[in-house]
């Protein structure tokens, strides 16, 4: 029998034909794809005729054509859906994986061919973006420790394998506390209809009767909020926050440490200080004292922010009865009551005009007013019953296949991502993308937002845009494929579409009814979108600090302990935990990407806060000329060029901190 992940695809858009595809389908594939990439990296190293930018750098951009085929189809399973096959190949694979990498990378040939190239860059003729990508491949194999030799080459290739693996790690315990945590719920005090109906699914969704409480971000913020039984809410509260710490095999302390230690020693065979500054070296920000400025101007207004409306909140746990100080498990509950009081605005009454359906159709209407995008459902099979697709259009020409897949399940990783089943590019021919949104919310029926869960949805389906809007010749930069600390721009940016008056107006519509939401209640909702921003702003600054601080200077040998000291300097508010705490830090340590790099969401912030000025100064949300420049500049541009230039062309300059600190309610 051929194998269907190496077969050709004959389906609709040539997605991957889910249906055939089994879990023993996926080792023997791996191993064919990386013997193919061997096989066509070899070529290129082992050509005898001199190097030019075809046979060298156009070749290695489809040497791993397969390779990109299979893990595309299976990378995304193993986060959105796994299972204990999928766990046990992922485990295998890190170590592999990497190892090929290091093949590559150490090949001594293939790198003097990239540095001839580079020497005489001047004289080849290359077009702004064969440039860019030579430099960016340069760049990738020198950090990558191309020019090392000897020992310090196999240290480094053994040092990334351990990486890769420990991450698989980190990131499978986290699933298995996540998944295997359950709280019966006999006591449905305080909690709303929709919050109910949810606590009912996630039972029946485990085989159980009545209502249970799980560790789904959409499931125990609301019960965090809304049950008065506070007994509960502390048992809720420390099961979610002791992710990764329970001791035992899924226990994360000991692997972050070893992952601290591992990278700290790659940065040193590299040539580097610390972690933080090999990271931060092709980033925007570029340094860590450059981070560090901008997280401290905004911690300090935000902590002042926390502080005034701790006391608030402490005075009504008091006035409750309750003594002692205000507990984090307690925060969310006061908070809920304290925004009913100050904004009339009740989550529970707000929720029948967010639904599921209504929130995807505004953030494709607001896709289609900007760029002329239309979505028509497909009728095909996907890999889960939950996950649907859309033909994505523009003037009639195909520009993508685009996947939702919107609700919690025990097997999907918990947060919200974006990633490709495979990627635009056109060389080779005009190859269209496959983009997957993966959020976790609470099933219902039908399934319900919270405003926090509709924002999540604009700002993944923003980073969808990237990928579809993505119109250049070369994967390597083709749509998210730009500096960490610029990636997060679109993303935020969309979100604010989700503020526009107008769009509240056409599509927040009573799900039983039909009605549009209430002038009053549209305004109340407008007017209080910064409260609390104290509170998630501290939880966010304070995460991405001690990130910062975990890998500028020596590893810690006990990651708890300066988690601690971090907090301690900053003067944490005692009821605010850090949003992602060391054990359960996924973006950290699951793998490289948002290492040292969880500050880059505020640094996109900076960005995005001044780039929807845009759209105010021209007078609409909707101006078509800021959109055109929006998608020229920034949205079809990849990586094309480097981040502040690809700014500075959309909007003439790069921005201040002022327009953030506006923007959350924290100007002075």
């Amino acid at each position: 029998m051929t194998n269907p992940l190496l077969a050709q695809w004959h389906t609709d858009f040539q997605l991957p034909p889910f249906a055939e595809i089994a879990d023993a389908d996926f080792a023997p594939a791996f191993d064919a794809a990386m013997q193919a990439g061997r096989a066509a990296y070899a070529a290129i190293a082992d050509n005898p005729d001199a190097p030019t930018f075809g046979n060298t750098i156009d070749a290695m951009e489809r040497a791993d054509d397969l390779l990109d085929r299979v893990a595309g189809v299976f990378f995304n399973l193993s986060g959105s859906d796994a299972n204990p096959d999928r766990d046990a190949l992922q485990r295998e694979l890190s170590p592999k994986l990497s190892a090929y990498s290091s093949e590559i990378i150490n090949n001594r040939k293939l790198f003097d061919r990239i540095e001839t190239l580079w020497d005489s860059r001047d004289t080849l003729g290359l077009n702004a973006e064969q440039a860019r990508v030579l430099l960016l491949y340069r760049r990738m194999f020198v950090r990558a420790g191309a020019a090392l030799q000897g020992p310090d080459a196999a240290r480094l290739t053994d040092v990334k394998s351990r990486l890769a693996t420990l991450g698989t790690q980190f990131t499978q315990n986290l699933l298995a506390d996540e998944r295997d945590w359950v709280m019966a719920l006999d006591d449905l005090s305080g909690l709303p209809d929709f919050a109910v109906a949810s606590a009912k699914a996630a039972a029946e969704e485990r085989g159980r009767d009545g209502h249970v409480v799980t560790l789904n971000r959409s499931l125990i913020v609301p019960f965090l909020q809304f049950s008065t039984r506070r007994d509960l809410r502390k048992t809720a509260y420390q099961a979610w926050t002791a992710r990764g710490a329970n001791g035992g095999d899924t226990d994360n302390r000991a692997i972050a440490a070893e992952i601290l230690a591992l990278r700290a020693e790659r940065a040193t065979l590299l040539g580097y200080a610390n972690f933080a500054r090999y990271k931060l070296e092709t980033e925007m920000a570029g340094t860590p004292d450059a981070v560090r400025d901008l997280l401290m101007q905004v911690w300090t207004p935000a902590r002042a922010k926390a502080m005034a409306d701790a006391a608030k909140l402490e005075a009504m746990l008091h006035a409750d009865g309750y003594d002692g100080p205000l507990e984090p498990w307690d925060w969310r509950f006061y908070a809920e009551k304290l925004r009913r009081a100050e904004h009339d605005l009740d989550e529970a009454a707000l929720k029948p005009y967010l639904s599921l359906d209504s929130m995807i159709a505004a953030a494709f209407d607001c896709a289609n007013r900007l760029f002329g995008l239309e979505f028509r459902p497909l009728d095909v099979a996907l890999y889960h019953p939950d996950a649907r697709a859309w033909d994505v259009t523009r003037n009639g020409q195909h520009m993508a296949v685009f996947i939702g897949d919107y609700f919690a399940r025990g097997s999907k990783r918990s947060g919200a991502w974006c990633s490709t089943m495979r990627s635009q590019r056109k060389l080779g021919g005009d190859v269209r993308p496959i983009v997957v949104n993966i959020c976790n919310f609470a099933k219902g029926k039908p399934a319900l937002l919270s405003y926090d869960d509709a924002r999540t949805l604009f700002h993944e389906f923003g980073h969808a845009l990237h990928q579809m809007l993505s119109d250049v010749t070369y994967g390597l930069i083709s749509g998210t494929s730009v500096a960490r600390d610029f990636v997060e721009l679109p993303s935020q940016l969309y979100e604010h579409w989700l503020e526009v008056p107008e769009v509240l107006a056409q599509h927040a519509r009573h799900v039983d009814t039909g009605e549009a939401m209430p002038q009053d209640m549209l305004d109340r909702l407008l007017a209080a979108q910064n409260f609390d921003q104290g509170f998630a702003t501290v939880e966010y600054v304070a995460s991405a600090l001690v990130d910062l601080e975990f890998h500028d200077g020596p590893p810690p040998a006990d990651p708890m302990q300066k988690q601690a000291q971090v907090l301690d300097g900053l003067g944490m508010p005692r009821a605010i935990r850090m949003r992602h705490a060391t054990p359960h830090f996924a973006h950290v340590f699951s793998g490289d990407g948002y290492s040292s790099g969880y500050y880059s969401y505020m640094w996109s912030e900076v960005m995005d806060a001044d780039a929807f000025e845009a759209f105010r100064e021209a007078g609409s949300a909707f101006d078509a000329g800021t959109a055109a420049k929006l998608e020229r500049f920034i949205l079809s541009a990849g990586g094309r060029d480097e981040a502040e230039a690809l700014y500075t062309a959309f909007r003439g300059r790069m921005p201040g901190v002022d327009a953030l600190l506006k923007g959350r309610g924290l100007a002075a």
